[in-house]
């Protein structure tokens, strides 16, 4: 497969790959600095940055104190810049680097955009520190309020002021915005403005020392504004050579983008670093797209848009494949670290119970009615409905808990739902549908009722109606209401019976998680303690079951039906499902973005206790195969089940279906303009 494909381009997809640079600092020597700039520079071209920054000050150093006043040191930071300006000619990267300098018999602690040779702009420091070990006012003068302005630089005449950002001609979303340590501390960061006026990367030159704490602050104010304005925040602090007369510097340099860090420096180290992560330009500006309340913002704001110089510059972006900087999940569902899948869980599972619990006691039901078959699904709503119960006081004897052999329920799901029923207390009973099932497909005419083995759609469904039909009629008998099972993947592939089938229930507890998510939650109840015994062991058994609806009867060679060899891989299914309804990316960036998740079985993106015997991979002809069919059955033939589905919990922020929710489209729908983008794109 040619690598040369444009499919295989990160800019293709909307991405660009960012660098946040730790150069190591020599105090007061900007001839030093800059050569140590352009070396940094020159490794980031090598590793396809598109965009690199530098700490706050870097030319001269920051801890100098009076040093910044001498007009000896100020040239010398003149004299760096346009050393460095030059030798950015052959380069790629926007830089964007730190440097004091003059202008209208003031000084100013700047922020310098070049590219290819040119100083785009200068951003002054609006908000300066002067308290505890800050002193910036006795050197510098604030930025705020300057705009409008040009200055003299470097033999080169360029915008000054607080009103600039920086955009690439040739791609659309790379539109950069810079602001220096202290403004984001400040109430109001300028960088705010900076967003709301069309940026989607925020860049901050920091120096920053370090003391007890504080890069946990840091952390904190990346995440949040990254969160707040739908960006990509970069973060750029001093690092080793600054002077340590009264303070410290480790070299913190994080990159994160909608709240999630992407990368992070080795802090305190003693040599030169980079780190680069590729940012997801087209996600941020569709997160911004669905988020009205941004686009308010800047109403009120009286759009700063119209305030700001929007500099231009011609990217050129030539790189060749230079594969994926960025961490990717397989299970987008599903977090990756112990704390937050504990956490995640937690709160999951305290969503569904307590969805459930307001909905029994608002109706006064004295019964909840479930089918329970062995499965994932049916096991989770079962327990979901258990602590339901706990929570209001009542006994789970008042669970009726239905098993409904069919013609190919197998013995190990059959007993699997009794132990389960058992072991949690609640009421067991069976009925076989078979009898009633051979009346309706012989009253059909159906081939079955003749003897002959047609299992076709009318055979399966027959049986998953009959089922529901009895679970409704139950409800009615027993004075309560049913309690679906269904989940929000079988719901985004219409893998479900309409109306009087799987697809209805008079609360489905289930619809907001996905299938990938529900495996965690069943072991994360047991892991957590609230199953234990006879229950915790059933529900370990459970999950080691092949997912199957268990409708047909197995073949020749013993083989059960299996959901995934109809349909494919729901861990496949969940990340499509993810970035479609999420983030509402274009198929073959989907595609673009499994491949790079999925390409090999390595460590690093698996879930805690992940199977390794289940850690798959797919190349990029199966990936396209399973979207397709994801596109199809999506789009196309199974949003009229989404537009009658009953009401249940929204439980994961990757999205939910209900039509009264998150998701709106028309029953009719066609899936063509998702289908003909994904294969005019695939290589």
């Amino acid at each position: 497969m040619a690598k040369a494909h444009p499919f295989y381009s990160i800019h293709r997809h909307g991405m660009i790959r960012a660098g946040v640079c730790t150069p190591l600092a020599t105090a007061g020597d900007p001839a030093a600095n800059a050569a140590a700039a352009i070396a940094l520079a020159r490794q980031g071209d090598g590793e396809a940055a598109d965009l690199l920054l530098f700490p706050e000050l870097n030319l001269s150093s920051y801890a100098i104190d009076d040093l910044h006043l001498q007009d000896a040191l100020l040239h010398a930071t003149e004299k760096g810049l346009a050393e460095i300006a030059a030798a950015s000619a052959g380069l790629r990267p926007l830089l964007l680097l730190g440097a004091a300098l003059r202008r209208n018999g003031r000084v100013y602690n700047c922020a310098v955009a070049i590219h290819r040779g040119r100083i785009l702009g200068v951003v002054p420091k609006s908000f300066l520190p002067n308290y505890r070990e800050y002193y910036e006012k006795r050197w510098f003068a604030p930025g705020a309020g300057l705009t409008g302005l040009e200055i003299a630089v470097a033999g080169q005449t360029a915008p000054f002021g607080t009103d600039l950002i920086f955009a690439a001609a040739d791609l659309p979303d790379f539109v950069v915005h810079a602001e220096i340590c202290e403004d984001y501390w400040a109430p109001a960061p300028p960088s705010t403005l900076g967003a709301l006026a069309g940026a989607l990367v925020l860049c901050n030159l920091s120096a920053s020392n370090i003391t007890v704490g504080k890069a946990r602050e840091r952390a904190l104010l990346c995440a949040s504004q990254s969160v707040r304005t739908a960006s990509a925040y970069l973060y750029s602090a001093s690092g080793p050579g600054e002077s340590t007369t009264d303070l410290a510097w480790d070299g913190q340099g994080e990159i994160w983008e909608l709240g999630e860090l992407l990368a992070t420096s080795e802090r305190f180290e003693l040599t030169t670093e980079i780190i680069y992560a590729d940012l997801d330009l087209e996600r941020l500006r569709q997160e911004r797209m669905r988020n009205g309340t941004f686009n308010d913002a800047a109403a009120a704001a009286g759009h700063p848009e119209t305030r700001f110089r929007r500099i231009a510059f011609a990217h050129q972006p030539d790189y060749a494949d230079v594969g994926l900087v960025r961490p990717l999940r397989r299970f987008p569902f599903v977090p990756n670290t112990p704390e937050r899948l504990a956490e995640d869980c937690y709160e999951a599972f305290n969503i569904q119970v307590e969805g459930l619990r307001k909905r029994i006691a608002a109706t006064g039901a004295k019964r909840l009615v479930i089918g329970i078959s062995g499965g994932l699904d049916s096991t989770h709503a079962l327990i979901v409905a258990a602590k339901a119960m706990d929570r209001l006081g009542r006994p789970r004897s008042e669970i009726l808990g239905y098993t409904m052999p069919g013609f190919a329920t197998g013995e190990e799901t059959r007993a699997n739902a009794w132990a389960l029923m058992d072991a949690i207390g609640a009421t067991g009973a069976e009925i076989d549908i078979r009898p009633a099932a051979n009346q309706m497909l012989a009253d059909m005419g159906h081939p079955y009722a003749k003897g002959e083995p047609v299992y076709d759609v009318t055979f399966e469904n027959v049986q998953a109606g009959l089922r529901t039909d009895y679970l409704f009629r139950l409800a009615n008998q027993h004075d309560g209401f049913v309690v679906g099972t269904g989940d929000l993947s079988e719901m985004a592939l219409g893998w479900c019976t309409y109306g009087v089938g799987d697809q209805m229930s008079h609360y489905a507890v289930n619809t907001g998680v996905p299938k990938t998510l529900i495996q965690y939650l069943i072991r994360w109840t047991v892991r957590a303690g609230q199953f234990t015994g006879e229950a915790a062991a059933v529900l370990e058994r459970i999950l080691a079951t092949e997912i199957s609806p268990e409708l047909v009867p197995a073949g020749a060679d013993g083989k059960i039906q299996s959901t995934q060899d109809r349909i494919g891989p729901y861990e496949l299914h969940d990340f499509f499902l993810h970035y479609t309804i999420r983030h509402g990316l274009r198929p073959s960036k989907i595609a673009f973005l499994a491949w790079h998740a999925w390409k090999d079985a390595g460590a690093g993106r698996w879930p805690l206790g992940f199977p390794e015997d289940a850690r798959n991979q797919y190349d990029l002809t199966t990936i396209a195969k399973w979207l397709e069919t994801f596109l199809f059955r999506f789009f196309q033939i199974s949003q009229f089940k989404r537009s009658a589905i009953p009401n249940g919990p929204k439980v994961s922020a990757g999205g939910a279906l209900s039509p009264r929710g998150d998701w709106r489209a028309p029953s009719d729908g066609e899936a063509t303009p998702w289908i003909d983008e994904l294969r005019g794109e695939l290589p």
